[in-house]
């Protein structure tokens, strides 16, 4: 269950070499070899063959017959299912709920006098888990695009069965697979304060493996197959793909464009695909398409996003994503969301929307690749990547920028856009600061001893807490591109008023908005018509109780 090699080392290193480019990518690639990239941990599971068939006696019973040698089966059939010959096969009667865990620790659930019952672990099963599952159920416990390794769900074909059998005789002993995922919960944007922010991640997870845990996440590293999508859709960088590590990726096109300009190639394309199904597609046509194709294998295409995007164009290169039709609907959709933004913001620029392109079949692919818009950056970038995807991002559109034909100040972007402004209502904002002390990303600020609330846009990942945990609703979100690198870094005030200082003692306490507010909300209230009820309100909560405490005793001032 080990991965893929990745980046240029899956590569056919028989490829054409023709021409000058052809002569480029060669060294391009051998150059890309070269690149450090940091290993990374590995997962491991361990299975001695406890099998858990799922399903209807007859076809539970049909399945059981077809097992090898290595897997000891248990049919967990429904109750007053008619019994059948099963030899010595065990039959335990349960109505199966739930499946929870991978291979080598599966956990079934089941509906039992009208509440639920653990059936594995159990004493029905020795105290231990199933380490494989076969649910033969037209619904199976699990539908996620990607199941957890050691759980099949044929659905009725019996092609899938065929291969769930074959494939679950293999998975006797123990196997390893990469961690692939790095998670700092220090710049997660998914909550705070008991409120729900980003889920972007969870979204896009075709495995079912990230869960919510309050404000924060947690990927099981078992259930996580490396689709990678959580990293590419990861606003903050929180969650970062791990194998390879995004600076050792970067590294190493970086490294292999500037050897393939070096080298005297010209208007070359990096084509991204998937060290599986994607190679095959590759070796298919790659005798057919031109020399200045890089392909470039990857563990999946859904770990590749727009700050890999944005700086291969950056160092010169267009990028085509073979996505083809096996990558999960929700890595699509994620990659969709990407693109579309990229796209906007090269289109402000003038750049050709065909510099960043995806491919589904042979047709978009030809289209994508025989495009040729030209360099896509001249001359091109030479900075190097940081491991930080915001930065890099940053530094690629700035490099872009610097050399446009159109230097806009701003794009407007689509509402999924990790970049934009927020706004508060003046008249309505109360410097309360609950939205500074939500902020994931320091975008939002606070005046220090003044009631200030400023906003650095190149912190802001429109991830939507500020807006939720405004009490006055005053907070709106822009998404946006600011291209101007001072103007993002520079604070700007939102709202900002003058302290109050209480009446009696002279102490700050609170704004004046606040202050004025509170007295003209209250004016009219039964509990501040006694004489000089509304003026504590002026007053810090010490001079208000000492206040109080005079006037019920009748003392003098």
């Amino acid at each position: 269950m080990s991965g893929a090699e990745n980046g240029a080392g899956g590569l056919d290193g028989s490829l054409p070499a023709t021409t000058t480019d052809g002569a480029a990518r060669a060294r391009a690639l051998r150059e890309a070899r070269t690149a450090d990239s940091a290993p990374t941990g590995l997962v491991t599971y361990a299975s001695s063959g406890r099998l858990a068939l799922i399903g209807s006696m007859v076809e539970a019973t049909s399945a059981a017959g077809r097992l090898g040698d290595g897997l000891e089966a248990v049919i967990l059939a429904p109750p007053g299912d008619r019994p059948v010959d099963v030899g010595a096969v065990r039959i335990i009667h349960a109505a199966v709920t739930a499946v929870e865990g991978h291979l080598g620790a599966f956990t079934l659930h089941a509906e039992g006098d009208g509440a639920p019952i653990v059936v594995a672990p159990s004493a029905l099963t020795g105290g231990k888990p199933f380490d494989i599952v076969i649910d033969l159920r037209p619904e199976p416990a699990l539908a996620h695009e990607i199941l957890p390794p050691g759980y099949f769900a044929p659905r009725g074909d019996d092609d899938a069965l065929a291969v769930a059998i074959e494939q679950a005789g293999e998975l006797v002993g123990e196997f390893e697979k990469p961690r692939y995922f790095g998670y700092d919960p220090a710049i997660c944007a998914h909550g705070a304060s008991g409120i729900p922010g980003c889920t972007r991640c969870l979204d896009a997870c075709p495995a079912g493996a990230i869960l919510s845990i309050g404000e924060r996440v947690e990927v099981d590293p078992y259930l996580c197959q490396g689709a990678g999508v959580c990293a590419s859709a990861c606003p903050t960088g929180a969650i970062t793909y791990a194998y390879p590590p995004p600076a050792g990726q970067l590294a190493a096109l970086r490294a292999a464009l500037v050897a393939y300009r070096e080298a005297g190639g010209q208007a070359p394309a990096i084509l991204f695909h998937d060290s599986q199904a994607g190679t095959a597609e590759w070796e298919r046509i790659a005798r057919d398409v031109p020399e200045s194709v890089i392909p470039w294998a990857v563990e999946e295409v859904g770990s590749v996003g727009m700050d890999a995007w944005v700086a291969c164009i950056a160092w010169g290169a267009r990028v085509v994503m073979l996505v083809p039709p096996q990558v999960p609907g929700s890595v699509r959709r994620e990659l969709d969301v990407q693109m579309e933004v990229t796209r906007s913001i090269l289109d402000a620029m003038g750049y050709a929307p065909a510099l960043v392109a995806t491919a589904v079949d042979d047709q978009s692919l030809g289209r994508a690749i025989g495009e040729v818009p030209g360099p896509a950056a001249d001359p091109p970038a030479t900075f190097a990547p940081s491991g930080e995807k915001r930065t890099d991002i940053r530094l690629a559109l700035d490099h872009l920028h610097a050399h446009a034909r159109r230097r806009p100040e701003l794009v407007e972007l689509p509402a999924a856009a990790p970049f934009g402004k927020v706004e508060a209502d003046r008249d309505a904002c109360t410097l309360c600061m609950a939205c500074v002390s939500v902020c994931p990303a320091s975008a939002l600020q606070a005046g220090g001893d003044e009631p200030r609330l400023s906003f650095i846009e190149m912190n802001c990942v429109q991830c939507g807490l500020c807006e939720r945990a405004c009490p006055e609703s005053c907070i709106t979100r822009t998404p946006r591109y600011l291209f101007d690198r001072e103007a993002r870094r520079r604070a700007r005030t939102l709202n900002e008023d003058q302290p109050f200082h209480c009446v009696s003692c002279g102490k700050v306490f609170g704004t004046t908005a606040v202050v004025m507010r509170m007295q003209q909300r209250l004016a009219g209230h039964s509990m501040f018509q006694a004489p000089g009820a509304l003026d504590r309100l002026r007053m810090c909560e010490d001079c208000r109780v000492k206040d109080m405490f005079r006037s019920e005793a009748g003392s003098p001032e």
